[in-house]
């Protein structure tokens, strides 16, 4: 959670944990972001991804994703991320996706590159964790590079 939240996540309350589940157990587009389970093909949950941050009239948008532990590095991500992808451009019209990654947090950087997102910039000594100042790497892409990285120009 330190790289996704960058800080720290005490285990919650009886009270924050209900709360919790009161206020995001529905992540319809109502409420600004649509949440998906990633199950692999043995229907096992392996994690979660969402599409949120979403501006419909600048037609922008961010993702966010978890790969539980035991299933990180196998491709999970990747691919719900390209599918998520494919679901905003085309069935959303949206047409940009803007994100950052926590400095040190290689493998979600290695996934954004993969993507091909471009790397846009460094918002630097932003964001305080782990007992120092660390720097956050923004990522966009739009919808027409996107097409051409996955041959659908």
């Amino acid at each position: 959670m330190r790289e996704i939240e960058c800080a720290v996540e005490l285990p919650p309350t009886h009270v924050e944990a209900k709360s919790f589940t009161e206020n995001f157990s529905d992540f319809s587009l109502a409420k600004g972001r649509i949440m998906f389970t990633i199950v692999n093909m043995d229907g096992e949950n392996v994690g979660g991804v969402n599409l949120n941050s979403i501006d419909e009239r600048n037609g922008t948008f961010s993702i966010g994703i978890q790969i539980d532990r035991d299933h990180r590095g196998k491709g999970y991500g990747t691919r719900a991320v390209r599918i998520l992808l494919n679901y905003a451009f085309f069935e959303r019209r949206l047409n940009k996706f803007n994100d950052y990654v926590l400095q040190g947090n290689e493998p979600s950087a290695a996934m954004m590159r993969k993507l091909g997102c471009v790397q846009e910039g460094v918002r630097r000594q932003v964001i305080y964790t782990d007992g120092k100042y660390q720097d956050l790497i923004l990522f966009g892409l739009t919808k027409d590079e996107f097409m051409a990285k996955e041959g659908l120009v």
